[in-house]
């Protein structure tokens, strides 16, 4: 199963789920996908707006594997299940965020391999197919879980 989620934020993720329930339509694979705020229905998985952390944390664990917004509390969870993360950062330039934080923060975890990062959201299929041919190890070693509190700290200061 392929689950998805745009986060909690008010608003929704039109790029994303859009794209997602397009190639969603032309696999054999079930898609679920938390769609927030976002006003396209999709046609071809099923979704839901919003849910309890404990929800979506045993949907992760469920996932062969996640797609994601590139907040970095999903970032976190997903990562510590161990699931291949496929992100495709909410952009100021869309009126997706406020600012670029996401594109910045997954451009950090690229560089180590921790997630597949998508900039290009008609890239995403692509990225599916590449992340689901290998599964990371679960993190458990707490520096990176630290290290990525202290950079979001470091936004809410500014």
């Amino acid at each position: 199963m392929i689950f998805v989620t745009v986060g909690m934020l008010p608003g929704g993720f039109e790029r994303l789920v859009k794209e997602i329930d397009r190639i969603a339509g032309g696999i054999d694979e079930e898609v679920i996908m938390q769609i927030g705020g976002t006003k396209y229905i999709p046609r071809n998985s099923k979704y839901f707006g919003f849910a309890t952390e404990k929800e979506m944390k045993e949907l992760y664990r469920q996932a062969r594997v996640v797609v994601g917004h590139g907040g970095a509390g999903t970032i976190m969870d997903v990562l510590q299940e161990g699931k291949p993360l496929v992100v495709l950062p909410r952009l100021k330039k869309y009126g997706e965020h406020i600012d670029d934080h996401q594109l910045l923060l997954i451009k950090e975890l690229e560089k180590d391999g921790r997630v597949t990062a998508v900039y290009d959201v008609e890239k995403l299929g692509e990225a599916l197919e590449k992340a689901g041919a290998k599964a990371p190890q679960p993190v458990k070693d707490k520096r990176l879980v630290n290290a990525l509190k202290k950079y979001i700290a470091g936004f809410e200061r500014k």
